[in-house]
């Protein structure tokens, strides 16, 4: 059953960012994840106003979301988006 993980960002530096971004594509794939949405434009339909950034994974299951978070792959960009953005990252198991 595939899971999503949605991820509020707030970004605190651009030029830090832009590299974090280019860096995740490939750990994503390496464990089956793809981007369904990566930052396009929000529309709020109720509540409070989104961060300024959104993104929308799909991974295999709800357990290869989390092997991919905590990977060896990923650590170096994880490491990088912590110093460059704030983020909320949330996987919910699909139907």
């Amino acid at each position: 059953m595939p899971a999503y993980v949605i991820v509020e960002v707030e970004v605190l530096d651009t030029e830090a960012f832009d590299r974090y971004r280019a860096l995740v594509p490939p750990t994503v794939a390496a464990y089956g994840g793809r981007y369904l949405a990566r930052g396009g434009r929000a529309v709020v339909l109720e509540g409070d106003p989104p961060p300024r950034r959104m993104v929308l994974l799909e991974f295999p299951s709800v357990e290869r979301a989390p092997e991919w978070c905590e990977s060896e792959e990923y650590a170096p960009a994880k490491a990088l988006r912590e110093t460059a953005a704030r983020v909320r990252m949330i996987c919910v198991e699909g139907v």
